[in-house]
């Protein structure tokens, strides 16, 4: 079995001028709790028949995670991986979409993010060692709430930072699931100069000691709540607004910037995803959907993933931005119909 796995800067020194840099692990006891109901905003369409739970890793962080399901018998399980700095909430309508098609869904907030377990001092900083972290979460959420509590067949649909998370995930339980359906996923940066510049400034800053800092110019500052004229992820003003509304109501389910060592991860992660043999050993039927407009990852690079997976597909939405699910309606439409015609049972919507 072949075996992704994404080092981290675990086991590099840390010098004396960065210790205030460091991510500080808080106590147990100090940790921002796991969040064990949903957020409700005002205008904002909530969770409707989702019920909420809590599981516990293996490395003991607590993790918050929802299940809806239809009326009837469920035609199988659609698991939704979320990406960086997102949550729950954010994808009721995702899952009202997907439980009218006839399946159950279940879906988390990764560690750190969302409502779950935030594990250093400051909670607004988006810091994992490695990406391992994210796939240790995603095991134990599928042992744990998804094949506990949904029925099979099980179908993954994972978008942007769980791509790479998926792919390693698969590779280790290929029986899991029966396809996968990965959204604008993080497989390489817009611009090759730009990736190869903050690759090296990431790795060096990393040996440094400075893995827990934020990035140059991050900081505290939530990037959800920027003006929508001034947003990367979506043309759809409505959707991005009720973003803002749910984390206006409860800014616990924010994030700040991402640390050097997180990104330092990412890139470890999408190198280890592209790696010559990964893959092409993939047998995991998947479909890879792009943005055309994306300005956070690179839909050239989702393609040549694609183009290397036996039973791989590749769709291109012309005109979408990074969040193809929080998109305009003729975006979301074009999403639902390769979707429908690529998963099993599914059934589109009257």
């Amino acid at each position: 079995m072949l075996d992704v796995r994404f080092p981290g800067f675990s086991n590099f020194p840390q010098s004396e001028a960065a210790k205030d840099l460091r991510p500080r692990r808080a106590t147990r006891s100090a940790l921002q709790p796991v969040r064990d109901s949903f957020v409700i905003a005002p205008g904002v369409p909530p969770p409707a028949g989702a019920v909420c739970r809590t599981f516990v890793t293996a490395d003991g962080v607590a993790l918050r995670a929802a299940v809806w399901r239809p009326e009837g018998a469920p035609r199988g399980t659609v698991c939704v991986f979320q990406g960086r700095a997102e949550f729950i909430e954010k994808y009721a309508e995702v899952a009202a979409d997907l439980v009218g098609r006839g399946f159950a869904v279940a879906t988390f907030d990764f560690r750190g993010q969302g409502g779950s377990q935030r594990l250093l001092a400051n909670p607004l900083k988006g810091h994992v060692d490695s990406f391992d972290d994210y796939r240790r979460d995603a095991e134990a959420f599928m042992r744990q709430v998804a094949l506990t509590e949904t029925p099979g067949p099980y179908y993954a649909l994972g978008h942007s930072m769980s791509a790479p998370v998926l792919v390693a995930l698969a590779l280790r339980q290929p029986q899991w699931f029966e396809r996968l359906v990965l959204v604008a996923p993080l497989i390489g940066l817009p611009l090759a100069r730009a990736e190869f510049f903050a690759r090296g400034l990431a790795t060096g800053l990393g040996r440094l000691g400075f893995a827990g800092a934020y990035i140059p110019r991050g900081g505290d500052r939530i990037m959800a709540l920027r003006p929508f004229e001034r947003n990367p992820v979506t043309r759809d003003p409505e959707r991005y607004g009720r973003s803002v509304a749910l984390i206006a109501q409860e800014p616990g389910l924010a994030l700040g910037s991402p640390t050097i060592g997180w990104v330092h991860a990412a890139f470890r992660a999408m190198t280890a995803t592209a790696l010559p043999g990964v893959p092409e050993s993939f047998r995991t039927p998947t479909l890879v959907i792009s943005a055309g407009a994306d300005r956070i990852v690179d839909p050239r690079a989702s393609e040549r993933f694609a183009a290397r997976i036996r039973g791989g597909g590749h769709i291109r939405l012309d005109g979408a931005e990074h969040e193809i699910l929080m998109e305009r309606d003729p975006v979301r439409e074009l999403f639902w119909a390769a979707f429908d015609a690529f998963v099993p049972g599914s059934r589109t919507l009257a």
